[in-house]
């Protein structure tokens, strides 16, 4: 055997399973998407999935619930990891470490054992939040049963899990920016302020730019979160896309509808990130 051939033999078993797993499921995903179901055989059936989503009243609900989340939640999360990250990155800081690790704890924990613990909390009759406001005297909330509060919920849960995890990613991005700029800024006189919007921001850009773009694919693809509080309620209030999905592809088994959401969510992803890349990205 040609030593020339050894190196992909090596390779070989992660591309074999690569193919299978990823590249096989993406094609057949696409054909099945194509194809409708008639007397329980699926047959060719060419545009008519893509043609149901723009008259199906259900999925546009998901696509406003998830868009709303989005353009709420992205944003507040970004500012309060950008503020946490340049705090526990600050020399006066003590216990930087400490902080650090305890605000990266959340991402750690598991998805469904938190999503469960602010069930518990946020329930409407017996839920720690509302005992606490009924005992100041303020009215109860319906957390997870009125259409505003429960997306409320959802925001508050997904905040508090993954802000930590940007964190961390712009404390890394703080840390290549030369200190010799905010000392050069100091001594012309500006303040933590100033030096904060002139210097930091601009210099955190790309890696805000990054974060802004992760955090927009993970909202996108949400489904754990609202499975778990909501189920999608109430009244399909909190439904998000791969929710419907899910309930199309294991729930009423309509698989080829089901693929056709997941490729129009591919699209949906694919084009929010372009635009943001392009209207947040450097011009040149």
């Amino acid at each position: 055997m040609k030593s020339g051939m050894t190196p992909y033999l090596f390779i070989a078993p992660a591309i074999l399973l690569f193919l299978i797993f990823t590249v096989y499921p993406v094609f057949q995903s696409l054909l099945l998407s194509f194809q409708v179901k008639k007397e329980g055989q699926m047959i060719f059936g060419g545009l008519a999935n893509y043609a149901r989503l723009l008259n199906d009243p259900l999925f546009w609900a998901s696509v406003k619930n998830t868009c709303i989340i989005l353009v709420v939640q992205v944003p507040i999360m970004t500012f309060l990891a950008l503020i946490l990250a340049v705090l526990v990155n600050a020399s006066f800081i003590r216990f930087r470490s400490f902080f650090r690790i305890s605000l990266f704890m959340p991402v750690i924990t598991a998805l469904v054992a938190y999503s469960i613990v602010f069930k518990i909390i946020l329930d409407d009759n017996y839920g720690l939040l509302n005992y606490m406001l009924a005992s100041m005297g303020f009215s109860r909330i319906g957390w997870l049963t009125d259409p505003f509060w429960a997306k409320v919920s959802i925001i508050l849960a997904i905040t508090w899990r993954w802000t930590g995890y940007n964190m961390v990613i712009f404390l890394a991005g703080l840390q290549n920016i030369p200190k010799d700029m905010y000392e050069a800024a100091s001594l012309d006189g500006a303040g933590s302020g100033r030096q904060f919007f002139a210097i930091t921001v601009p210099q955190m850009k790309p890696v805000i730019l990054f974060s802004v773009v992760l955090s927009t694919i993970g909202t996108l693809q949400l489904f754990d979160e609202p499975y778990i509080l909501t189920k999608g309620g109430p009244a399909n209030a909190t439904l998000t896309i791969t929710q419907y999905l899910y309930q199309q592809g294991f729930k009423f088994f309509d698989f080829g509808y089901a693929s056709a959401i997941s490729y129009v969510l591919v699209i949906m992803i694919g084009v929010l990130s372009y635009v943001q890349m392009k209207w947040a990205g450097d011009k040149e």
